[in-house]
């Protein structure tokens, strides 16, 4: 097996255990959890902010949200009927899954096979999930029908188990993107997308291969992120090699695509000693959102308190006992999920309003404001 996957496996489960996002980017749990009446805990506690109505918070951070349309005191409108029937909350929590390698037979930890993959998808499908990408998310720009819950599937490391063509230019069964068309043909309306982070390897194809698979993804649906060049742990690095690992990366997807990325993953959920330097880099990258190797859900992207720089995600596996999965994991977090429907966000099928509860109100970012509906 590749020594980056093993030592992907080791740090990740590492930082899922000790619930952190690494040392320098921990979000201001502690203040969080003070502000919201609670500490972090596991999903059967883990918001006991409840009484606020919103999960524990992380860094401030408004999402980039466009100027209010309205003053902050006027009252915000009613909702549609229809929002309030099906009991929309687009202030909930979204599950951002975070899957590694796909194979036939699992080797380590962080691998899921390819009936776990079906099993998990045809789940979220059967759930009232509606997948959106990671882009879509981020800017809080996505059409979910009414009633339905955004998700958003994330892929690290392209690795040959996500995508790869067979000689007649379709996707190779048991690869992740054949799954995911195959549970979209099986579920109508579950639409079949996924946001796959690059490293250098793409898939296992070479520069003359990569431009019509990249291409092939993109043209279906399918959106594309960076991941570095070579998969580095980015805390302690110098500046220059920051830029390097990600900017490298970004030229080689440039040219063989002719688009730049929007999104940006850290390898090992690693920060740098200055985010900023993973944010942007003059006329080589520039990013809308950065995801982490998280461990819990994230809040809304129209939550003042979403933080587009750290945004979380929660790691594909079962309620088994290593690395504490019972309690951080997709299927225990889909779980509870289920169990308490007025904490997850469910979509009042207008892409131009957000519609709460009113109780919700104070949890509204102010740029937002203009297209609140409350009931």
């Amino acid at each position: 097996m590749p020594l980056l996957h093993k030592i992907a496996g080791v740090v990740v489960v590492c930082a899922v255990i000790l619930g952190l996002t690494l040392p320098g980017h921990r979000r201001d749990r502690e203040q969080s959890a003070q502000r919201a009446g609670a500490a972090v805990k596991a999903p059967a506690d883990a918001y006991a902010a409840k009484a606020t109505g919103r999960p524990v918070p992380g860094a401030s951070g408004a999402a980039g949200s466009p100027s209010p349309s309205v003053t902050p005191t006027a009252p915000i409108p009613a909702a549609a009927p229809g929002a309030a029937a099906v009991k929309a909350n687009e202030l909930g929590q979204i599950p951002v899954l975070m899957y590694h390698r796909i194979v036939p037979k699992p080797e380590m930890s962080l691998d899921r096979s390819t009936k776990e993959l079906y099993d998990e998808l045809t789940r979220l499908a059967k759930g009232g999930y509606a997948p959106v990408t990671a882009a879509e998310f981020v800017n809080g720009v996505f059409n979910v029908p009414a009633g339905k819950h955004p998700v958003v599937l994330t892929f690290d490391d392209s690795t040959p188990g996500h995508f790869a063509l067979d000689p007649a230019g379709n996707p190779k069964p048991d690869t992740a993107v054949a799954v995911i068309l195959r549970v979209a043909q099986e579920n109508p309306g579950f639409r079949p997308t996924a946001t796959f982070y690059l490293n250098k390897e793409l898939f296992g194809m070479d520069d003359a291969q990569a431009p019509a698979g990249l291409n092939w993804l993109r043209r279906h649906g399918f959106e594309l992120g960076n991941h570095t060049v070579s998969h580095p742990s980015l805390a302690g690095m110098p500046e220059k090699r920051v830029q390097d690992e990600i900017g490298g990366m970004e030229d080689r997807i440039v040219r063989l695509t002719g688009a730049h990325m929007t999104t940006f993953a850290y390898p090992f959920g690693a920060v740098p000693k200055k985010k900023a330097w993973a944010e942007k880099e003059n006329g080589r990258y520039a990013f809308q959102g950065i995801f982490l190797a998280g461990w819990r859900p994230s809040i809304s992207p129209f939550d003042e308190d979403f933080d587009r720089w750290n945004i979380d995600r929660v790691r594909s596996e079962g309620k088994i006992k290593e690395n504490d999965c019972t309690r951080y994991c997709s299927t225990a977090w889909l779980e509870y999920l289920d169990k308490n429907p007025d904490e997850r966000y469910t979509s009042d099928g207008d892409p131009n309003t957000v519609t709460f509860p009113r109780t919700a109100e104070d949890r509204l970012a102010k740029g937002f404001r203009g297209r609140a509906r409350a009931y």
